[in-house]
């Protein structure tokens, strides 16, 4: 060993500001697909911090109620003692079956005052900034489990004029559905009556899919994780990365709209 002693260094430590702005998520265990989404829509000077909550599937609502207890530990992981300018909970069923507000409260147990997104409120919230009243819903869940869909978007006064969903019991399945049957789903789904549609569920492969059917249709598209991040964006007062995400970002919050 070296007879070399540790000092203390004669040079002061600076610290710098470097300038991000900082987000948190707490995500599904099993959730395959927000992460990525998020890399595409953020710019590089967000930050996103990414806790896991557990989860196990089937996506019944009992397995999406079991979420509810545990998300104060997951936000309290969420760069413990670092502002963020928003928190979001990635899963837009257990958000309609857990509620908005215990959502929120139990994240706010970890990181009071910080803005909570969950994805079924910033897509309500997109779809009164573009003024749409009528929806198409195509989800991937379980019949079941889309039906409270439909009720939370309903109280909210929303028309649902169809809603379609594909059967899927596994979120880790829903990360593979393919870009093809997103696409034939969405236009199933979409009929005369629907001013726009909403593709539901975090892990579900939409984002790279809207510009190809915002095109297809002539109608605006709303997916979970784009509605998410378009509010998170928001929130944090920054534009998204360069791309065509769809119509949802050309149009604000209606409380930020004055």
């Amino acid at each position: 060993m070296s007879g070399a002693e540790v000092t203390p260094s004669p040079v002061a430590p600076e610290l710098a500001d470097d300038g991000v702005v900082r987000l948190g998520m707490v995500a599904l265990s099993t959730d395959l697909t927000v992460e990525g989404d998020a890399r595409r829509v953020l710019p590089e000077c967000a930050a996103l911090h990414v806790s896991r909550v557990a989860f196990k599937n089937p996506t019944t609502l009992e397995n999406l109620r079991r979420m509810a207890p545990r998300l104060t530990e997951a936000a309290d992981l969420l760069a413990p003692g670092v502002p963020l300018a928003a928190i979001a909970y990635a899963c837009t069923a257990a958000s309609v079956t857990i509620g908005d507000a215990e959502v929120e409260a139990g994240i706010a147990r970890a990181r009071s005052g910080v803005p909570v997104v969950t994805p079924p409120r910033a897509a309500c919230e997109g779809f009164a900034a573009l003024g749409i009243r009528r929806i198409a819903l195509v989800t991937p869940y379980l019949p079941e489990t889309t039906a409270p869909m439909m009720g939370y978007f309903e109280a909210r006064g929303l028309e649902v004029v169809t809603a379609h969903c594909l059967g899927l019991a596994d979120d880790r399945e829903i990360a593979r559905v393919t870009p093809g049957t997103i696409r034939a789903a969405a236009l199933a789904a979409d009929g005369p009556g629907a001013e726009a549609i909403f593709l539901s569920c975090t892990a579900l492969r939409a984002v790279p899919m809207i510009a190809d059917l915002e095109a297809l249709t002539g109608k605006p598209v709303i997916s979970s994780n784009q509605a998410l991040l378009w509010r998170l964006l928001h929130h944090a007062n920054l534009p998204p990365a360069p791309g065509d995400w769809g119509r949802l970002f050309a149009a604000s919050p209606l409380e930020r709209a004055a």
